[in-house]
């Protein structure tokens, strides 16, 4: 399937009153700005090189984005508004986000300028200043059906944007959450809203089956048993988008795909991948949730991340549905439990924590650590099975799944020391549903521990033995998961106990790796003097692993 939207420019546009802009991931069709035609409304779609180049994307998640605004702007105009795109080849573009809406605003001579909240800070900090900084209203109304000729908030004053309508949560409601307290925790907030919005909850605030938690039931690696469900994502051929975002400079990495994409790209594309998920994953997405495989690069996950993130899909109604699949007996407890937690609790957090520590957070480097990443973080070809694995599925689908970005690739960033701010680049570009406001936190906070336990207890790493107990990728590898020295000992190893020899000031106080620290005090003085040596030799030919 081919989505086309009508991109020709108004030869003479009606003079306008308002400029609505819509972002590249703010694609929800419900949104209330849509709920009533007005003439007198332009609502405007860009595609620049200011968001293709501020970090350099993987080659599907630019045609998915710009896919994605084509099709909303035809959905729109087909409903009667009055739609301005501005394609990533047009002419009077000028690639920059203020340099095109002072053209707009000039060229349908409006008086009013109105915003979605971006849910990125630097896009939030760049409308405020356009704002603050031309002579045109901003309107912080927020519903289709109120008058223009209401008050106009100054930008100084309050935020000029318009909710979302797409989170649970406001911006800030985590922080006020946790006003005062002097540790944070997913868990705290994640019982918060599941009593606040009655998810999983039976009588007075207690958890279904009594219990909040089931993750110590979701670690089962996968064995080939049951099979992996049929991809039944679209199937679209963006060859014409794609050569038009190459002949215009745009510089990416990664598999297209243009010929055969697989995102969805429409509400209803997404509705209808909810609906496989519900009937052929979500049954088994409790147990092999952590799973990892290399004859499986799916399993049992929703790929739904995509389609919410750029808001073609509300939470409330992926965590309905899951909830209402449980209640019909059709899915166990914790297979529910478990996506609802990623969904309710994890995403919700990360974000507070997002505009919580915003400005700044992502200069954190608690470790200092700098190394360069290697080069085969481009390629995959690297002869670490896990990380080959990852690497190169990630680099083909522009996805992978929360353990292969945490437990494989971001594991051996950390025990590898690796510049952070180049891997959170990294991760920003290469996933399809990475952006800021989910990614930083996530990178730099729970998979670096860069912010020094702000969002997560512990640094999450591992040795070979995680890695072979959730996955196959051990089999057939070019180095021993059970080895720690010598040239085919698996790199993991000695890195993993260097890590926390390198940093014991900084974590042998942590009650949460009390373990680890115990071990290495049981060591010989020779042997950790020996896996210091390996894990120096590891980094210094990062390149050849």
């Amino acid at each position: 399937m081919t989505v086309k939207a009508n991109l020709a420019p108004y030869p003479a546009p009606a003079p306008a009153h308002t400029l609505r802009l819509i972002l590249g991931d703010q694609l929800n069709p419900l949104h209330s700005w849509f709920a009533k035609v007005d003439a007198s409304v332009v609502y405007v779609l860009m595609e620049m090189r200011q968001e293709t180049d501020y970090v350099l994307h993987h080659a599907q998640k630019i045609i998915a984005i710009f896919a994605g605004m084509r099709a909303l702007a035809q959905q729109l105009r087909e409903a009667g508004h009055r739609v301005h795109y501005l394609a990533i080849d047009d002419a009077a573009n000028t690639q920059s986000l203020t340099g095109n809406l002072s053209a707009l605003m000039a060229h349908y001579g409006a008086q009013v300028f109105q915003y979605q909240n971006p849910d990125e800070y630097r896009l939030d900090q760049q409308l405020q200043a356009f704002s603050t900084s031309n002579p045109y209203r901003i309107s912080a109304r927020s519903s289709a059906n109120d008058s223009n000729d209401g008050q106009h908030l100054d930008i100084n004053a309050s935020s000029g944007g318009v909710d979302s309508e797409h989170f649970y949560t406001q911006r800030h409601e985590v922080a006020a959450l946790f006003a005062g307290r002097k540790q944070w925790l997913m868990e705290t907030f994640y019982r918060h809203m599941r009593k606040r919005h009655r998810v999983l909850i039976d009588g007075a605030d207690k958890p279904a089956g009594d219990q909040w938690n089931f993750d110590a039931e979701n670690r089962k690696p996968w064995k080939g048993a049951p099979p992996e469900p049929p991809d039944l994502r679209p199937q679209h051929d963006h060859s014409a988008l794609w050569a038009s975002i190459q002949a215009a400079g745009v510089q990416s990495f990664g598999e297209p795909a243009a010929k055969n994409f697989r995102w969805p790209v429409n509400r209803l594309e997404a509705l209808q991948q909810l609906d496989h998920f519900i009937t052929h994953a979500l049954p088994h997405f409790g147990d092999y949730e952590d799973a990892m495989s290399r004859k499986a690069q799916r399993l049992f996950h929703s790929l739904l991340s995509f389609a919410m993130n750029v808001k073609l899909l509300n939470p409330r109604e992926v965590v309905q549905r899951v909830q209402a699949e449980w209640r019909a007996g059709r899915v166990e407890l914790a297979a529910a439990e478990g996506f609802i937690r990623q969904v309710i609790g994890w995403r919700e957090y990360v974000r507070g924590i997002y505009w919580a520590q915003m400005p700044g957070y992502d200069a954190h480097n608690y470790f200092a650590h700098t190394r360069p990443l290697p080069h085969w973080f481009w390629t995959g070809n690297t002869r670490m099975n896990c990380l080959a694995a990852a690497i190169t599925g990630s680099l083909l689908n522009a996805h992978a799944h929360h353990i292969q970005r945490l437990m494989v690739i971001g594991n051996f960033a950390l025990l590898a020391g690796l510049d952070v701010q180049a891997l959170h680049r990294w991760y920003l570009g290469i996933y399809i549903d990475a952006f800021e406001w989910v990614e930083l936190p996530n990178t730099l906070g729970m998979s670096q521990f860069a912010d020094g336990g702000l969002l997560a207890t512990k640094p999450y790493v591992s040795s070979a033995a995680y890695i072979d107990r959730m996955s196959d990728y051990c089999k057939g590898c070019a180095y021993d998961k059970k080895q720690r020295l010598g040239e085919s000992a698996c790199p993991f190893n000695a890195l993993y106990w260097d890590f926390y020899q390198r940093h014991a000031d900084k974590l042998e106080r942590n009650p949460r790796i009390g373990m680890a620290y115990r071990q290495l005090a049981k060591m010989p003085v020779e042997e950790v003097a020996a896996l210091q040596a390996q894990a120096n030799a590891i980094r210094q030919r990062l390149d050849t692993l």
